[in-house]
């Protein structure tokens, strides 16, 4: 089960991030986790929010260049070593992580990845009883 995730190209240049943080508070839009990597010219800031397709269309409308991806989110137990655990899953069944963040929300720690395996790493979610976080869910927890 996998959630979606906004993806924005932005200038590595003052105030371009604010642009689009105001876009989605202006639209009532709660972000619930990001990250930016950044090259030498742009940075792309990945985004968790409570309505990704209606700020898609927001940033769109508002000419930001932005995509939809479908990531995997799955919970954890705030231990030392669950993140490890969970990725040496992935590493044994040979399924590749392409990026990966991680954030505490309420007491679990929430791993979010994409991977080129999605079907994979669905079947190693659950043939190993990690627990996948349906998107309506994610969104309640904010």
């Amino acid at each position: 089960m996998t959630i979606h995730q906004l993806s924005v190209f932005i200038e590595n240049k003052s105030g371009t991030l604010v642009k689009v943080l105001k876009l989605l508070k202006n639209e009532g839009i709660q972000l619930i986790a990001s990250t930016i990597a950044d090259t030498a010219e742009y940075g792309i800031c990945r985004i968790i929010c409570s309505e990704p397709t209606r700020a898609y269309d927001v940033l769109k409308a508002a000419g930001v260049a932005v995509s939809l991806a479908d990531v995997f989110a799955i919970e954890l137990d705030d231990e030392p070593g669950r993140a490890a655990d969970a990725i040496e899953i992935f590493a044994e069944a040979g399924i590749s992580i392409a990026y990966l963040y991680s954030f505490l929300l309420r007491g679990k720690g929430v791993l979010v990845f994409r991977t080129d395996n999605a079907q994979a790493a669905a079947d190693a979610i659950k043939s190993h009883g990690l627990k996948s976080i349906p998107e309506s869910d994610l969104y309640k927890l904010v």
